[in-house]
């Protein structure tokens, strides 16, 4: 017989497991914060090459991703029913892929530079993004198995580690860059190249200390043993789960990225604008993030102990946290539009009234937006705690592609709209695939875990 959980006992459960997450993807934010402020000091140019060279490589890490993600939901799952065997199965067939992924995407990323110029990129950036590439790119490979490890630590509720490891990696990258990029501390100035090093070695770092982590606190999983070994009925399922989920995180990706290229057709000051009001609503959407990793765990240990009555509580009071954090967040932007856009200017920018105008303007939108925003990556954690990702990738690509992108255009140029519409159209397509994946969640996946007792 399950035990019952109270409301109270649910929200005290989700906050002790989800604030280490949320502080991890708040240090995760950090890094690229500090890539950013610091090539802006190096040098425009730099700067350019770097996030250009970033989008690229985030595009296909997003979906090697799908792999580690997918043994969240397996794992925990396990730890529910007890079974330790398919705790370690399946973080080792996660493991698996994601090496095998990074090996097959690294010919992307070493011969980059055509690719970014059939993409019109200016060629002199283009090729200083592909001399980044062509470092960074070996990043690949601990990042990825530093998700799979990571999502493996949080599934048995060993979070507080998952935090101090991205914070220490936090550190390590922000005093790497500093050295590497502009020759402090007798280091050379490698600019660009210092840039690409830093992360590699942020990333190795990271995966030494959470294997050494894995090994010595959980023994019993024997995780690294007979690694070679292969296990095809798990490396399927893995698989199998994996490939939605990172296709869902790209198609997502993907509508913010073309928003950005439309704000970029409005002008340069609409795009800062643009830049500014996302970099704003991505800080506090890590909230809603750390907050859906941790329905997904749940969500996971439910489905393990086929307990409908824990899943639907704990779904509803997830939801709820996520909802109030919408409101205080709609409160903030409404109320503080003016003082949070003026932290990423200048005082005495010349083009700080007309960046301020728009920017106002796209925070009452980035508002709205994170109400939507949060109901479906919630709606979307629950879904994959269930391990139901094929539908959810239909419903979110369809929101996201067949209604976000054009009503996005249709807002902002067709009627007029500039930027505001443009990020209409984003809320429209997030409000739908809230819609959508929530009814699927509650009207369809919630009632396949077992019956809720009398």
């Amino acid at each position: 017989m399950n035990k019952v959980m109270t409301y109270p006992g649910h929200l005290r459960a989700i906050t002790v497991l989800g604030l280490p997450l949320i502080g991890g993807h708040l240090a995760q934010y950090a890094i690229g914060l500090t890539d950013t402020i610091m090539l802006g000091w190096y040098g425009v140019e730099a700067l350019a090459a770097v996030t250009l060279a970033s989008s690229y490589f985030f595009v296909l890490f997003l979906f090697g991703a799908g792999f580690g993600l997918a043994v969240m939901p397996m794992v925990a799952t396990a730890a529910a029913e007890e079974n330790e065997t398919s705790i370690r199965r399946s973080t080792r067939m996660g493991l698996w892929l994601s090496l095998i992924y990074a090996t097959v995407m690294m010919p992307l990323l070493w011969w980059s530079q055509p690719i970014l110029i059939a993409l019109k990129q200016e060629p002199q950036v283009a090729e200083t993004a592909a001399i980044y590439l062509r470092v960074a790119g070996w990043g690949l490979f601990p990042a990825l198995l530093v998700m799979t490890l990571k999502s493996y630590l949080a599934a048995l509720e060993r979070t507080q580690i998952v935090l101090w490891i991205t914070v220490g990696a936090a550190v390590v990258n922000g005093l790497t860059n500093y050295a590497l990029i502009f020759g402090n501390w007798g280091a050379p100035e490698l600019g660009v190249m210092g840039a690409a090093i830093a992360s590699v070695v942020t990333q190795i770092v990271s995966l030494v200390a959470v294997v050494i982590y894995a090994v010595k606190a959980l023994p019993e999983h024997s995780l690294f043993q007979r690694f070679w070994r292969p296990d095809w009925e798990m490396f399927m399922s893995v698989l199998r789960l994996g490939v939605p989920i990172g296709l869902t995180t790209l198609a997502e990706v993907s509508l913010f990225a073309i928003s950005a290229v439309m704000m970029g057709w409005l002008g340069p000051v609409p795009l800062a604008a643009h830049g500014i009001a996302l970099n704003l609503a991505s800080a506090t959407f890590m909230v809603h993030l750390g907050l859906s990793n941790v329905a997904t765990i749940r969500a996971g240990n439910a489905l393990g102990r086929r307990d409908r009555a824990h899943l639907e509580k704990g779904a509803i009071t997830v939801t709820g946290m996520s909802l109030v954090v919408s409101v205080l967040t709609i409160i903030l932007f409404l109320t503080c539009a003016e003082p949070l856009i003026s932290l990423f200017m200048e005082f005495d920018d010349p083009k700080r009234p007309e960046i301020l105008l728009i920017g106002t303007g796209l925070l009452a939108m980035a508002a709205l937006f994170q109400l939507v925003d949060g109901a479906q990556v919630i709606a979307l954690g629950l879904l994959r705690g269930l391990q139901d990702a094929k539908v959810p990738m239909v419903m979110a690509a369809l929101s996201y592609w067949a209604i976000g992108i054009p009503a996005s255009y249709y807002f902002g140029f067709v009627q007029g709209m500039e930027g505001i519409g443009v990020w209409l159209g984003l809320v429209l397509g997030l409000a739908c695939a809230a819609v959508l994946l929530m009814s699927r969640f509650w009207l369809r996946s919630v009632r396949e875990v077992g019956e809720v007792p009398a």
